[in-house]
């Protein structure tokens, strides 16, 4: 059946964030009413779920450009033959996986990714789920008086400490370029998203190392309380993996982690980045 924006389904799977949006073929072009349609989705839910998809590469690619200009990756490996798509591998035998602590892709760039469009190729039997947190909600229920100071402050995102050279030797074998990781960025604390406008907490485990004009020392009780509190049930949604499952999902306005709770199974995705904008 072709994509029609009347045949679109939109289920909500919490109260914070997160809708699978069913009813629309992406192996199909979409017309402007159903891009429209579902671009509002993405903006209202923050991570969107597409299910029983059936992409080439090439329509992944497709899909994603619709969007915005793709990121080519620094340090991930990628598909042959098609260098704007990342894969995210974890194989029976490796006990780590990629992304197993709370982050946003790319915070660590001066631009950091808008979005990214992770297609399930192959699924554990079990296990694999990945988690989402809504930071709209995480700043909404701050108090005021924590609001303000933190409105006031900046904080510093790195990749050094992530895929730099040295770092992360468990997961050599699926990052590269370990010499490229020298992005440093400065961003606000409390940014007002550029498409919504509305305010999220913008800090994160993985890449965030300091506030600006702190040491890391000062800096680590608060950020502890902010991912803390970023991370409460009531704040996230959670995405159980099929094959042919897609998950997009907005870095402005979300973290997310993999659960790593499926040893001695292999789990492959493709992963592609679209490019942002500067945020304040």
């Amino acid at each position: 059946m072709p994509n029609n924006a009347s045949n679109i389904d939109v289920r909500p799977l919490s109260g914070a964030l997160g809708a699978e949006v069913l009813g629309i073929d992406l192996a199909e072009e979409l017309g402007e009413d159903v891009f429209a349609a579902v671009k509002q989705v993405y903006r209202d839910y923050g991570v969107i779920f597409f299910r029983e998809q059936n992409l080439t590469p090439k329509q992944h690619v497709a899909f994603a450009e619709r969007w915005g200009e793709i990121n080519i990756n620094r340090f991930f490996n990628r598909v042959d033959g098609y260098p704007m798509i990342a894969e995210v591998r974890k194989e029976p035998d490796q006990k780590q996986i990629i992304g197993s602590v709370w982050h946003t892709d790319h915070s660590y760039d001066i631009a950091p990714a808008m979005g990214s469009v992770l297609y399930a190729q192959e699924v554990p039997s079990a296990g694999g789920d990945t988690l989402f947190a809504s930071m709209y909600r995480a700043y909404e229920t701050l108090s005021e008086g924590m609001q303000t100071m933190l409105s006031k402050l900046k904080a510093v995102h790195s990749s050094r400490h992530v895929f730099g050279v040295g770092y992360r030797n468990d997961l050599k074998d699926r990052f590269g370029n370990q010499e490229m990781a020298k992005q440093d960025a400065v961003h606000s604390v409390v940014i007002n998203h550029p498409d919504t406008e509305r305010k999220a907490l913008y800090v994160n485990p993985t890449f965030t190392t300091h506030f600006d004009g702190w040491t890391q020392e000062e800096s680590k009780p608060l950020l502890d309380y902010l991912y803390s509190h970023a991370a409460k049930p009531e704040h996230t949604c959670r995405f159980r993996w099929r094959k042919g499952s897609i998950a997009f999902w907005d870095n402005r306005a979300t973290l997310h982690k993999a659960i790593n709770d499926y040893p001695g199974q292999r789990r492959l995705m493709h992963r592609i980045t679209i490019e942002g904008v500067p945020i304040s």
